[in-house]
């Protein structure tokens, strides 16, 4: 049974396990995915608006340019840590709401920057950093989000949540190449960044296109979200680190979506820098022309793999996503290797799209398995760890990228990803396996 308090935003009671209210669970999740879309929009803004610094008069090096589109994910990192203690304290309408005002803090702060190509590379790094809040509050929408949900929905639903979520790292890429080619909103007293050929470029509009949505998820969050009662302190949720299965299970979503996160970060700079126009091949290939179908591929996947994981358990489907993921990996190693032409770089493209799509059933399977094989507060609080985790990927893969040669890295990402899969196998996939999920 579910009754609200005086305050009319806080349930005393709430039990979806017993007396589910499903129009209130829907509701909160479209008003939680929806304010996610536009936090992963802001997370992966730079990686969006970097490949094109470079033609609107900054001079960055190869290594600058992975060092910028790092700092989103070095921060983001630190962040979950902090967003998956928060649902249990601040409630899921405060943690939204709040959260969905401050993305507009480095959308603006991006807004100004490319307009001036003395901005200071330190500036920039900042402004980067700061675009880490918006993947490090995924780590309070998940499991706020699942409180509303009973075991049986709850891969739908997360599954749901972040697969569209995640979208919002193909939007960005996907729209900004667009949105610099126009003048919006009537902002006609910006003018625009020129190229070296004397072309105008809207660079700020990539920023600027998102503001109004996310005042628009605010004032929703506020105003339709409730808060459920379960309560904890800090202290109290510290007890996820003394289960095995939440180092386990960090490992696995590192397997998956660390990987996925950091090769969506790079995957524009990974082709201009291999094939396009930053490479001794100098095709007639442009990085931003394909960033954003990873990042969809694998959002998509996530989204649709959800009812899957519902009806066959998670744990099969990770163990897929890890054997998918090491072959699609050294195949794109073999392709990095020396290239020596525009057949290379189909083959890594098609290599790396394949590889996203494991990516997403992976994500989906892991999130589906906490659940499962945790108690409903610990797997909330695991599913924010892991995810602290895990997004480190994209410092880890952009900094990795300035260390090893592309090839390299990407053979130990594949040989990583066998020995998740190995993990997975025997302890959660397997037949008689002690953790099923």
């Amino acid at each position: 049974m579910k009754s609200e308090d005086k305050s009319r935003y806080k349930l005393t009671e709430w039990n979806p396990e017993e007396n589910w209210d499903s129009s209130l669970a829907w509701r909160t999740l479209s008003v939680t995915t929806y304010s996610m879309v536009l936090a992963f929009c802001v997370w992966f803004l730079v990686s969006a608006i970097a490949p094109k610094l470079n033609e609107i008069g900054f001079d960055l090096t190869k290594t600058q340019l992975y060092w910028l589109a790092s700092m989103p994910g070095l921060s983001c990192g630190f962040l979950r840590f902090i967003y998956t203690f928060l649902p249990p304290i601040t409630g899921t309408r405060k943690l939204i709401g709040f959260s969905s005002l401050l993305y507009l803090i480095p959308m603006v702060g991006w807004f100004f920057a490319v307009q001036n190509p003395q901005t200071p590379y330190w500036w920039l790094l900042c402004l980067g950093f700061m675009c880490g809040i918006g993947g490090g509050s995924f780590s309070g929408y998940m499991p706020s989000t699942g409180y509303f949900f009973p075991k049986r929905k709850v891969g739908t639903a997360l599954g749901l949540q972040a697969g569209i979520g995640n979208l919002g790292m193909s939007i960005v890429q996907f729209i900004a190449p667009m949105l610099m080619g126009m003048s919006i909103f009537g902002l006609t007293w910006v003018s625009p960044q020129i190229t070296p050929e004397g072309a105008p470029l809207y660079v700020h509009n990539s920023a600027a296109f998102f503001i109004p949505w996310t005042i628009v998820a605010a004032i929703l969050s506020f105003t339709l979200l409730r808060d459920v009662p379960i309560k904890a302190n800090f202290k109290q949720q510290l007890d996820i680190f003394g289960n095995p299965n939440t180092w386990y299970m960090t490992i696995l979503y590192v397997m998956t979506f660390g990987i996925f996160s950091g090769y969506s970060a790079v995957f524009g700079l990974l082709i201009n820098n291999n094939y396009g126009s930053e490479s001794t091949l100098k095709l007639a290939v442009s990085g931003l022309t394909f960033a954003y179908l990873g990042p969809l591929i694998g959002s998509v996947v996530r989204m649709l793999w959800g009812p899957l994981c519902d009806k066959f358990g998670g744990a099969i489907w990770t163990f897929v996503s890890g054997v998918g993921m090491a072959v699609t990996l050294a195949i794109s190693a073999y392709f990095l290797t020396n290239p020596k032409g525009l057949g290379d770089f189909y083959g890594f493209l098609l290599a790396m799209l394949a590889m996203f799509f494991f990516t997403g059933i992976g994500n989906a399977g892991t999130f589906k398995q906490m659940p499962m094989i945790m108690p409903p507060r610990q797997a909330g609080g695991a599913i924010g760890f892991t995810a602290a985790i895990a997004s480190f990927g994209p410092f880890i893969v952009s900094i990795a990228l300035t260390i090893f040669t592309p090839a390299t890295w990407f053979i130990i990402c594949a040989l990583f990803c066998v020995l998740g899969s190995a993990l997975c196998w025997f302890r959660y996939a397997r037949k008689d396996a002690p953790f099923p999920g």
